[in-house]
């Protein structure tokens, strides 16, 4: 069992007294980074992987709102043929009533050499089907947006528990000591909000640092990162000794989780100054590039993700728009082609580029969201109602198998029926991909070890190279 301490409160704090106070030491807090950094992987079992990782970081790409599966990923000619009907497996838990069978209008493509059907709004991420692994038979717990948008991010259905991103950087730590392990790209906020990017009980410099990638001015992501009273000198002997202020005052009070998050975050923030006005700024790249990627709010998170993953940031998450966009209950046919287009693209080009750099072998791509969506209309405004009993998410880059199809649905899309997958075995999946066992990664708190898949979770081993 992997479990949670304040080991290097003690060490830290002697460095500081030993070299009385360090009020002056300009390099004190990169001092400190350093030997941190240094010493994580060889005295913290939590930053070593359980056994040798297939990945080194995941960029998980979140449809919020939850796309539909028989529009994308998971063709039903029987919707067609038995189109208005109302079958008995269309008798289902849903968030409204829905009414008969509802033809997708989408033509399916066979792409790549694995052949594998795309719908036609995939013009450019059907090139890369032989790089994802599909999988058709996802299922979670619940038909409403808050409840299944905590279980695919938190493991649990109500928002209580630490992320996915969160239970990352605790088990593996970060590759970069200048920039967060774990950023959450999203222009607004979801039906629950912050939580889902949250560390809960874990120590809070596992927490995303999220980024309203509406405007991708650095200095609008991240507003006040650069200190225009003080020099970079006169920082650094403000920083330092703030930060011996508080380490001495944490020296009584050994495992303040908060006061050590606070502590942490400073030291992170100075060195944030000269990281991340670089990683931030796309602009930065040839502009052929960027078009490349696209214009749109979506394509350029794709592109500041890419930044980001290749200077070490373990976790990145985009979410695609404010609140849910891909929440289809009406005017769905037009909708759903839009959202495909706009992130078709930028999906696409983020694959490609990681390829070129050498980079997606060891880099995770995740997409999905919450739930899919019911192959029935919803009332007479043809709309799609939420579906956690069936739908479709792809993995591809790290360790994937690539060109594979994992398990099926029902004839209509309803229910996973074959070689069933959870969003606690998804779970289970990406931590064994980035070394992690995800039975031992645990996490001592209110009498109990906690763990992102509780006490469920199956690996899906038909995936993995």
């Amino acid at each position: 069992m992997i479990n949670s301490n304040s080991q290097n409160v003690f060490s830290r704090r002697k460095m500081l007294q030993s070299v009385g106070g360090g009020f002056g030491m300009m390099s004190l807090a990169g001092m400190l980074a350093a030997s941190e950094a240094s010493a994580a992987t060889k005295k913290n079992p939590r930053q070593t992987p359980h056994f040798a990782p297939k990945a080194k970081r995941v960029i998980f790409l979140f449809m919020s709102g939850g796309p539909s599966q028989v529009d994308t990923f998971d063709p039903k000619p029987a919707l067609k043929k038995y189109a208005g009907q109302r079958p008995k497996s269309a008798d289902i838990r849903t968030a409204s009533k829905t009414m008969g069978l509802l033809p997708s209008p989408v033509k399916f493509i066979n792409a790549g050499k694995s052949g594998i059907p795309v719908s036609e709004h995939f013009q450019h991420l059907s090139k890369h089907v032989d790089d994802m692994a599909i999988i058709r038979s996802m299922h979670t717990d619940f038909p409403n947006h808050a409840p299944a948008l905590c279980m695919m991010n938190l493991g649990t259905l109500t928002p209580t528990r630490p992320s996915l991103g969160s239970w990352l950087t605790y088990g593996l730590g970060t590759e970069n000591q200048n920039l967060p392990g774990f950023l959450a790209l999203c222009p607004g906020k979801p039906v629950v909000g912050p939580k889902l990017w949250g560390s809960a009980f874990l120590p809070g410099k596992h927490q995303a640092t999220h980024i309203n990638n509406k405007d991708l001015s650095p200095e609008q992501m991240i507003p006040y990162l650069k200190n225009e009273a003080l020099s970079s000198s006169e920082q650094k002997k403000q920083l330092d000794l703030v930060q011996a202020i508080n380490k001495q005052h944490l020296s009584s009070r050994a495992g303040d989780n908060e006061l050590e998050t606070r502590i942490k975050s400073m030291e992170l923030a100075y060195r944030m100054q000269f990281a991340a006005t670089d990683a931030f700024d796309i602009s930065l790249e040839p502009e052929k590039l960027q078009e490349a990627y696209g214009k749109s709010e979506f394509s350029k998170a794709c592109l500041l993700a890419r930044r980001l993953s290749e200077r070490g940031v373990r976790f990145v998450q985009v979410y695609y728009g404010n609140r849910q966009p891909w929440d289809t209950h009406s005017n769905h046919d037009k909708s759903n082609e839009r959202l495909c287009k706009d992130i078709d693209q930028p999906i696409a080009q983020l694959m490609t580029d990681l390829k070129q750099r050498g980079l997606l072998d060891e880099t995770l791509i995740v997409w999905g969201g919450e739930f899919g969506r019911t192959p029935t209309a919803q009332g007479g405004i043809n709309g799609r109602d939420h579906n956690p009993f069936g739908f479709c998410m792809w993995m591809a880059g790290g360790g994937i198998k690539g060109g594979t199809i994992h398990g099926a649905s029902d004839e209509f899309g309803f229910r996973a029926m074959q070689d069933k997958v959870h969003v606690h075995d998804l779970h289970a999946t990406i931590l064994h991909l980035m070394g992690i066992n995800h039975e031992r990664l645990t996490y001592h708190y209110s009498g109990r070890d906690f763990r992102l898949t509780d006490v469920a979770g199956e690996v899906v081993q038909n995936i993995i190279a």
